[in-house]
C-alpha cells in the first residue's frame, strides 16, 4: 500500500449544474423555477460586475418563512438569502473544503472559477460520498 495520498479535487465531485435566480423573484417562483432538486439551494445572481453572488439554501426558508408563518409569495429571494456567500476554488483539495466547511459551519458552497464564474455547487455530501470513498478505492 502507497503511503501517497490521491489529492481528489472538488471539481472532481462537485455538481456542475445548478440553479439561478434573481434576487428579486419571489421565494415561491425561486422555489418553482428549480430544476436541479437535489442541489436543496439557489445561486442568486449578481446584480452588476461589482456585486456578489448570494445562495438561497431551503433551510433559510424554512427558518425565515415557513417558521415564521411568512408568505413565500410576498417574500423576495433578497430577504432570506445569504450574501455574500463563501466561494471554493474548484482545484482546492476536498480535505481544505471540508476544513474551510468546519470553520465557517456551512453545508454547502459555490465553487467560482478564476474568472468569477460559478461553475458548480459543493456539499459535505459531494465531498464525503464522492470524494473521501474516491480517495480510498
Amino acid at each position: 500500500m502507497s503511503s501517497e495520498r490521491k489529492i481528489v479535487r472538488v471539481r472532481e465531485v462537485m455538481k456542475s449544474q445548478f440553479d439561478v435566480v434573481d434576487g428579486m423573484a419571489t421565494v415561491y417562483d425561486a422555489i418553482a423555477t428549480m430544476k436541479h432538486v437535489e442541489t436543496k439551494c439557489l445561486i442568486v445572481n449578481k446584480r452588476h460586475a461589482d456585486d456578489e453572488y448570494g445562495i438561497l439554501l431551503i433551510s433559510d426558508i424554512g427558518r425565515k418563512v415557513l417558521a415564521k408563518d411568512r408568505s413565500p409569495e410576498r417574500i423576495n429571494v433578497y430577504e432570506v438569502m445569504a450574501k455574500p456567500v463563501i466561494t471554493i476554488d474548484p482545484d482546492m483539495d476536498i480535505r481544505y473544503c471540508a476544513r474551510l466547511f468546519d470553520r465557517f459551519d456551512l453545508s454547502r458552497c459555490p465553487v467560482v472559477d478564476r474568472d468569477g464564474q460559478v461553475v458548480g455547487i459543493v456539499s459535505y455530501t459531494d465531498l464525503v460520498l464522492r470524494g473521501l470513498f474516491a480517495d480510498i478505492e
